[in-house]
């Protein structure tokens, strides 16, 4: 997103959202679910991955040997560290740990490890993740999704318009741009 929010001077707003209940709220699956019964399906979105992350110069990517993970307590520490003004440092942490270091990252130790090496306090992020309000601004944020027509993720509006999963970047892009 970088590049894009660079040329036309946008800002990205992340909303931490459950992807787990926001399927269950669309009857919508997971596409190694939904199509992993399909001959030559996974090995084709495989294929479109590997383009998508040699298009945009991801040379650090690296698939989790974990995959897939259970993300609630990264995803709890991210509204817990928006609270506290470190949203984007925890992300950028929690993201390369996951896709570029290949850490096992539904275990909450490891999440607080990777805090402390980006300078945050991994025990109280990690610690806030139990907390009610923590739990209750991301069951908001999901159902808030939902109702703005979000069935998975990444999903992105511009202008109160809708652009779903990552292949619609460029669309994004135009769309910021115009």
């Amino acid at each position: 997103m970088g590049p894009i929010l660079e040329a036309t001077g946008a800002e990205l707003v992340i909303t931490p959202c459950l992807l787990c209940g926001i399927f269950k709220a669309t009857s919508n699956q997971a596409p190694m679910v939904a199509f992993g019964g399909i001959k030559g399906k996974m090995d084709y979105e495989m294929l479109e991955m590997r383009r998508f992350i040699a298009r945009h110069n991801l040379s650090a990517f690296k698939m989790n040997p974990h995959f897939p993970l259970n993300s609630i307590h990264s995803i709890r520490g991210l509204v817990a560290a928006q609270a506290a003004g470190v949203g984007t440092t925890y992300l950028e942490a929690v993201l390369k740990g996951f896709w570029e270091d290949g850490l096992k990252m539904d275990d909450m130790n490891v999440i607080a490890e990777v805090l402390v090496k980006a300078g945050l306090d991994g025990a109280a992020l990690m610690a806030a993740t139990a907390e009610p309000d923590v739990k209750a601004t991301l069951v908001a944020n999901t159902e808030a999704a939902v109702a703005r027509g979000v069935f998975g993720i990444p999903s992105f509006f511009v202008a109160g318009e809708l652009y779903f999963g990552k292949d619609r970047l460029g669309q994004v892009h135009e769309a910021l741009a115009a």
